[in-house]
């Protein structure tokens, strides 16, 4: 019996799939076109794993720490959330334990949830940067497992990305592909909420 739905969040929930090339490097280029894209990633990389604060990210690429709070929060504003997800969590939720599985900073992805109206939805959330892992290790997803006490079979994963669904095949955990890339996958998929809502109601 299913007893969790979990959600990834980037790719799903929001709208762009890879938050760091899709947003985040575009972003400190127009203020800073002479960062390295690489140096962009790896210091991202490192804050979503927890190894240090948003703030220090913004610090270790240049900016000014008077400034960060607003940098940071103008950045924030980019995200564009799905508009069917509310209205399927809250449909879902009737029947489901809703819960969150992103690779993401915690600060920024506790914003993001209460600015978008996500936070009242979720019974947990299960971020990479609490945690120290990242998708598609399975060790994020045994951490999620364990804290809602549930096993596998109990469990529905829906990520926007193959491996991090196929991951979460491999424990036992019933998957979906969000498929909003358009990857070529043989396994359980759909396209729209309204399609994952009628999937599990």
């Amino acid at each position: 019996m299913i007893r969790f739905i979990i959600f990834d969040v980037m790719g799903v929930i929001f709208t762009v799939g890879d938050d760091v090339e899709g947003l985040l490097i575009p972003y400190i280029h127009s203020l800073k076109p002479e960062i390295p894209a690489q140096s962009i990633k790896d210091v991202y990389l490192e804050a979503s794993l927890g190894r240090l604060p948003s703030t220090e990210l913004w610090a270790r690429l240049g900016f000014e720490r008077a400034a960060i709070p607003e940098t940071e929060r103008v950045y924030l504003e980019k995200y564009t959330l799905d508009s069917g997800f509310l209205p399927c969590a809250g449909a879902l939720k009737e029947r489901y334990g809703i819960a969150l599985l992103s690779n993401d900073l915690s600060e920024w992805s506790k914003y993001l949830r209460k600015r978008h109206g996500v936070e009242p939805l979720v019974e947990a959330a299960f971020i990479s940067g609490d945690l120290g892992f990242r998708k598609p290790d399975p060790q994020i997803y045994r951490a999620a497992l364990n804290a809602l006490g549930a096993r596998p079979s109990e469990c529905v994963f829906i990520d926007d990305m193959p491996d991090r669904v196929d991951a979460a095949c491999e424990l036992g955990i019933c998957s979906v592909l969000f498929n909003r890339g358009d990857h070529d996958y043989n396994g359980l998929r759909v396209r729209s909420f309204g399609q994952l809502t009628r999937l599990f109601l």
